[in-house]
């Protein structure tokens, strides 16, 4: 099983752990994972914007790096939403390009969900004696189904207590650009959040999207909580917590 593993820019720039976390795992399940040298941007950002050509470009290089793949996994619900939910709107007039787009959207599977219901993954190498709460990423959720898959593993990390927070499923105020063209909403569905997670009782909050993480994180120290930890879900499962 070849798996074309995504990295993804936010990955790659800000906290390229998780993606070495998530190919452990990947591993770990019996994948042969290939991580194409050239791949950039799913072409998210400019397609938010407006910025269509600039889109159409990235996805195009895009399923031209991973269609030869088996399978295209990413540790980021908004990346794989993108692929499997927008390419087929961005190629709608390109049939030949569009034909090509949506055989590689059907092969494109959040990581949580790939390790659960495609690899089967019995065991996780990780261990945290914390308790830990977990925000569902908007994207992840709505456009890749993600609930049950994360939880999962987690309870498959020894030591590990998972608490549910209050509104666990409504959005942090990330959203991408969003959080600049709206920043006095974004900082109040932030606050919200936050208080949440320390409503929780927990020592981490735990999701799937570097966004969501990067803006709880960044809030967070705003309000002068520097003992909650952020993490990504793949950290926790490979051990990379402690």
């Amino acid at each position: 099983m070849r798996v074309g593993f995504f990295v993804t820019c936010l990955v790659d720039l800000m906290r390229p752990s998780i993606g070495f976390a998530a190919i452990r795992l990947l591993e770990a399940g019996g994948a042969e994972v290939f991580v194409p040298p050239t791949q950039t941007c799913c072409g998210q950002p400019a397609y938010n914007s407006g910025d269509r050509a600039d889109a159409k470009a990235l996805a195009a290089k895009l399923v031209g790096e991973f269609e030869e793949c088996d399978w295209l996994v990413t540790p980021s619900g908004s990346c794989g939403g993108m692929i499997r939910t927008h390419y087929s709107d961005l190629f709608r007039d390109d049939p030949a390009m569009l034909r090509r787009a949506e055989a590689l959207s059907t092969r494109t599977r959040e990581l949580a969900d790939f390790l659960v219901n495609e690899l089967h993954l019995e065991r996780v190498p990780g261990r945290y004696e914390c308790t830990v709460t977990y925000h569902d990423s908007c994207a992840g959720l709505r456009e890749m189904g993600i609930k049950t898959q994360p939880r999962a593993l987690l309870a498959k990390v020894a030591g590990l207590t998972l608490t549910e927070m209050a509104d666990c499923e409504t959005c942090c105020g990330f959203g991408g650009t969003f959080a600049v063209k709206f920043g006095e909403i974004s900082a109040r569905l932030a606050d919200n959040k936050c208080q949440h997670i320390v409503n929780s009782g927990a020592d981490a909050v735990v999701l799937g999207d570097l966004g969501c993480m990067l803006n709880i994180e960044g809030r967070l120290r705003r309000r002068g909580d520097h003992k909650t930890r952020v993490l990504h879900v793949a950290e926790i499962l490979a051990g990379d917590a402690a």
